[in-house]
């Protein structure tokens, strides 16, 4: 029972920060699953873990999405943006094809490149706002290259952030951006994690609560707190972390 518990505590850190900032959620809960050898990978963990940083994300910006419900332009790009991560992402899952990225030697290597290509991206010049800026164009290719993010160690967050850089939206903005694409993507995990628990007959329990609860707690610090950031900071230190983090994982393969 306090294994069980702490499990969730430690997989709801994970998941609460590294899903909203630039290092790939999927990637650290492989590596943190398999370094510590948790005993239990319940399927309601999953559930919950999704459902908590969504709630996060709808409850933080529920005033923006209350607005956006009434821009219908923007909410249509969103809905856009969101199609090909969907679409490609269910095929993925739905075909069993995920599971061959769900390695480190993938983890080391997509940590380190797209690390350098964050880097790269965020010396771009800032030139367009969410307001004016954000077009057709824009969108689909920020939600094309966001179903890289099937990918562990690319990053959702990372990937978006990047394209947004590269098409000339601030931190603050491509971060927004990235943040209102999440949901739709949130969405889509938390279904598929639930079907999967539903078709194994998992009871819905205690645990589940609380995962749902601490990843709703670390979500929303997260979000807050990245969103802050990227108003005073580069993306240099996140870099510089997937550089390190995949040296570890190299050594350990390799070594």
């Amino acid at each position: 029972m306090i294994s069980n518990f702490l499990e969730i505590l430690i997989l709801s850190i994970v998941q609460g920060i590294s899903e909203f900032i630039p290092v790939s959620s999927s990637a650290h809960l492989i590596i943190f699953s398999n370094v510590i050898n948790f005993s239990n990978k319940s399927l309601i963990f999953d559930v919950g873990l999704h459902l908590g940083s969504l709630l996060a994300i709808i409850y933080y910006f529920k005033k923006e999405l209350l607005n956006i419900s009434n821009d219908k332009k923007l909410f249509n790009l969103l809905i856009i943006g969101s199609i090909p991560l969907i679409l490609i992402g269910y095929i993925f899952y739905s075909t069993g094809i995920i599971n061959s990225f769900r390695n480190l030697k993938v983890i080391a290597w997509t940590t380190l490149i797209f690390g350098i290509l964050m880097y790269f991206a965020d010396t771009f010049k800032i030139k367009k706002n969410i307001e004016k800026d954000l077009t057709i164009k824009n969108i689909l290719i920020i939600g094309i290259l966001q179903v890289l993010a099937i990918i562990p160690g690319v990053s959702r967050a990372g990937i978006t952030i990047t394209a947004g850089r590269f098409l000339n939206f601030d931190r603050y903005d491509s971060t927004k951006i990235s943040f209102y694409l999440s949901i739709p993507a949130l969405m889509g995990a938390s279904v598929l994690s639930l079907k999967d628990a539903v078709n194994e007959n998992l009871e819905f329990n205690l645990f589940l609560i609380f995962s749902i609860i601490l990843s709703f707690i670390f979500s929303y610090l997260t979000i807050k707190y990245f969103l802050i950031y990227t108003k005073k900071f580069s993306l240099k230190f996140f870099v510089i972390y997937r550089i390190i983090l995949s040296i570890i994982i190299f050594s350990i393969i390799y070594y």
